[in-house]
């Protein structure tokens, strides 16, 4: 094996984060950043102007960084300022200082320019088999513990930290909004503002009809009429029996419902069954679906002495099949992917600061920086010139990242022009070429 000789060049940059030209891109050609804080703020005021501590630090959290002392790295990195178009690169503590002095403006000016984006750059948004665009919101707790940080307590995981909750859109998972909460806020409480609020953000991305998909903790009167009365809304949540007597359910289920037999020793009742419950002086009629399962014998084939009796719930306003009710709501359960994303992914697990309004406006920006990585990964990552070669509808930031974000570039300064100049060997150099030409002509 030959050992190599270790040099560092003089007159040569070479960058290690190429796709930030492509995340440049899409915040100053898409998000209308400097514009939206113009508006919200004095953006002149400062030496580093607000919308270039923004670009920065969105600009480390598409590289994985959430951690303030990572932006030092970038403060004599030309390629990382020209490719955000940033004019000065604050400091680590400078960026604490101004994320800590206006933490409610950068949250207003991020969940803005996030959708914003999204509506310029006319992200897709797949349907489902329906005709419906599904919006999932839920509630995920984040492990914070061992920190005394504003507002970290005990979640329902079991571990202290916070209990954001996100809303996600089409089948390509596009990030309405971050809400940060405290731990022990119950996922209903503050709900109902915070699903009118992601339903009219919904609807300056599309006109078609939407299934909001909600799991047992929002399982409330409140949100089946306000879903109920909203305009092309569909909604299926899961129904929480807490005290009701579900023995009588299992019995109406088998004497009234469809029974089948998947196999020796379980048996399945569907039965959609209406109730009529009174909200504020006025009377509505309700549908749920309710699936009852009756095991004898276990999935090891072991006998059991008792039958396990399993009762579950939908609540909808959708004229479907059980079974067809039952399948989508199952579909629900790929909003914990993207939950992961942000916690793992944007290393957003445990957040950088001991101020919860600071907390929520780096959230938000984390949304803001994971559409713009789902949105660079849709365009280049799903082609036939795309370097990864598994079929997907989708791909994970981290995989945006690896592919696209850290691809190794020379970068050449002549002629009063700058060029990246790739390995001949780059698998993604097509895919990156393709990405940067569509951004920097419009889609």
């Amino acid at each position: 094996m030959k050992r190599f000789i270790l040099e560092q060049s003089d007159d040569e940059f070479y960058t290690s984060h190429s796709g930030m030209a492509l995340v440049g891109l899409c915040i100053n050609r898409y998000s209308d950043l400097s514009r939206t804080v113009g508006r919200k703020m004095d953006n002149n005021a400062k030496l580093i102007s607000h919308s270039d501590l923004l670009r920065s630090y969105l600009g480390l959290l598409c590289l994985g960084k959430s951690d303030y002392e990572a932006v030092s790295a970038m403060r004599g990195d030309d390629y990382f300022k020209d490719s955000l178009g940033i004019t000065n690169v604050p400091s680590a503590e400078r960026l604490r200082q101004r994320l800590d002095e206006h933490a409610e403006d950068y949250l207003a000016v991020a969940q803005k320019c996030s959708v914003a984006m999204l509506k310029t750059g006319k992200a897709t948004l797949t349907a489902l088999d329906t005709g419906h665009i599904p919006l999932d919101a839920d509630v995920f707790p984040m492990d914070n513990s061992g920190s005394k940080k504003e507002h970290v307590s005990r979640t329902y995981k079991g571990h202290d930290g916070y209990a954001p909750i996100g809303a996600y859109i089409g089948l390509e998972g596009w990030c309405l909004e971050v809400e940060l909460r405290p731990g022990s806020q119950h996922s209903q409480e503050g709900f109902t503002s915070f699903i009118k609020r992601v339903l009219n953000k919904a609807r300056t991305l599309t006109g078609k009809k939407l299934l909001v998909r909600l799991d047992s903790g929002h399982d409330a009167i409140e949100n089946r009429v306000l879903l109920r009365k909203a305009e092309k809304v569909s909604y299926i949540i899961k129904w929480n029996p807490r005290r009701e007597d579900t023995s009588e359910m299992h019995k109406r289920a088998f004497n009234s419902g469809t029974v089948t037999e998947p196999r020796p020793g379980k048996k399945v009742a569907l039965l959609t069954v209406r109730k009529r419950q009174e909200y504020e002086g006025k009377t509505y009629v309700f549908s749920k679906v309710i699936q009852v399962t009756e095991r004898t014998i276990n999935k090891h084939g072991q006998v059991l002495l008792l039958p396990e009796i399993t009762v579950e719930g939908w609540w909808t306003n959708m004229n479907l099949a059980e079974e067809k009710i039952i399948s989508l709501y199952k579909n629900h359960g790929l909003s914990e992917q993207f939950h992961s994303e942000f916690k793992t992914d944007l290393d957003l697990e445990r957040l950088p600061s001991g101020k919860f309004a600071t907390n929520a406006a780096v959230m938000a920006l984390g949304a803001f920086a994971y559409n713009i990585l789902r949105f660079i990964g849709q365009l280049g990552l799903l082609g036939e010139k795309s370097p990864v070669r598994h079929p997907g509808k989708r791909r994970r930031l981290k995989t945006v990242m690896q592919e696209l974000m850290y691809l190794a570039a020379r970068l050449i300064a002549s002629g009063r022009r700058l060029r990246l100049r790739f390995s001949r060997h780059c698998p993604a150099f097509q895919a990156f070429t393709d990405v940067y030409g569509r951004l920097s002509v419009g889609i």
